[in-house]
């Protein structure tokens, strides 16, 4: 086994992402010692159960007293708290990251909280499945995806390299952004179709002329391919839905200009426009196969969940 990144490395949050960060530490010996904290003693026991760390315990304080790599995963609403919680304890060199999918937000709660002596780096590891929990991670989930840093102007560049090597023998490819342009990118490639995707399954639910059986029953590939989408987690989704507020609703509203659009053409039975809009957005689906972010096998791929990128992690 190859010398560790980091010696003590501590996990706070095992969902899918923490789970998931786990399993690829121990099979590539990126760490020589992994502490695992979570609130829940339930959630705990079902990590310790899958032997996912060397040490568990529910205080966040506790799990971060020797940690040279501190790596947040929660909901981004839960930030600050764990931020105020831990900040007393870190130790001098020590580096603090997340995983949340809004950045600007996670940035102003957790910065004022982390020691002068630590260095906190914002994080987003675009990857996820809809799946949530210790058991729904997998070590090949960061493999060949994007991880995105969102570093403070001043912050120490050995720091930033550091995490940087650490996510690429995750498997990731490590991008830099501005936390804000982070927002308004995710917001548009993330946020929306995650948003719009549990606007539709909900619309489906609440049809009257239609019974619920019948959507379920006849649902084809478009509608399957939503619910995949609606059935991440609920709390995550809320919280980035309130913390990246203003780049939401933003694309929101281009989304409505655009739908209304689409409205006037099949109400008017303009073809051209139909087709001119439906041929461009095939362009989009061929980059994003070319780009490596997707396959274009029978069912994308997805009968098989492990290999099944989403934009959220979630």
């Amino acid at each position: 086994m190859s010398t560790p990144m980091f010696e003590n490395v501590a996990l706070i949050g095992i969902g899918l992402i923490g789970s998931s960060l786990a399993r690829v530490i121990a099979a590539k010996g990126l760490a020589g010692h992994v502490t695992i904290a979570t609130r829940s003693a339930e959630t705990l026991a079902q990590a310790q159960a899958l032997e996912l760390g060397d040490d568990y315990c529910q205080s966040n304080a506790e799990a971060v007293r020797d940690a040279d790599l501190v790596i947040v995963s929660v909901p981004v609403g839960a930030s600050e708290a764990v931020a105020i919680e831990i900040g007393p304890h870190l130790k001098p060199g020590a580096i603090v990251t997340d995983v949340g999918s809004t950045k600007a937000s996670v940035v102003r709660q957790m910065a004022p909280h982390i020691p002068a002596h630590a260095h906190f780096i914002a994080g987003h590891p675009v990857a996820g499945t809809e799946q949530s929990g210790p058991a729904a991670g997998f070590a090949e989930l960061f493999q060949d995806r994007w991880c995105i840093l969102t570093p403070m102007e001043g912050t120490d560049a050995d720091a930033i390299d550091r995490l940087s090597q650490f996510w690429q023998a995750c498997g990731s490819t490590v991008d830099r952004m501005d936390p804000d342009h982070h927002d308004l990118v995710l917001a548009i490639a993330s946020h929306l179709p995650h948003i719009i995707a549990y606007n539709i399954v909900g619309t489906a639910d609440d049809l009257e002329a239609v019974t619920k059986s019948e959507v379920i029953k006849y649902s084809a590939s478009g509608f399957r391919d939503f619910t995949r989408l609606a059935a991440s987690d609920p709390v995550m989704w809320r919280d980035v839905c309130l913390h990246n507020k203003d780049a939401i609703l933003e694309m929101l509203a281009r989304f409505s200009e655009d739908l209304s659009s689409l409205q006037r053409s099949i109400r008017w039975g303009d073809g051209d426009k139909l087709l001119e809009l439906f041929t461009r957005t095939r362009g989009i689906r061929r980059s994003i196969i070319e780009a490596g972010q997707d396959t274009d096998e029978p069912d994308f791929g997805r009968h098989t969940h492990k290999t099944e990128p989403s934009a959220a992690p979630e």
